[in-house]
């Protein structure tokens, strides 16, 4: 495995294990945990990707699906998550 690789399954790892450690937070509507909450609502979103990464299934991440289910996330807490990852993919593409 390259360097490259090694590191973006660092970073899928890491999202994985940050919504499992979060999972309990889904749904929470406690304001003293908000941040918790938007947290594990991010990980949930993109922890089908993260699997795909860290399973070698490459083909299985689903760029555009990705992004809208961030975005969902944007939509029940007021957060702009989708349009920061929607600029670093058109970044990259450019």
């Amino acid at each position: 495995m390259d360097k490259k690789d090694a590191k973006i399954k660092i970073l899928a790892q890491a999202v994985y294990e940050l919504r499992l450690l979060l999972s309990d937070h889904l749904g929470s509507t406690d304001k003293n945990m908000l941040c918790e909450a938007i947290s594990a609502h991010l990980a949930n979103a993109l922890h089908n990707e993260a699997l795909a990464i860290i399973e070698n299934r490459p083909d299985d991440f689903d760029i555009d699906k990705a992004i809208e289910s961030i975005k969902k996330v944007d939509e029940r807490y007021g957060e702009k998550f989708g349009d920061r990852f929607e600029k670093l993919v058109n970044a990259d593409n450019t």
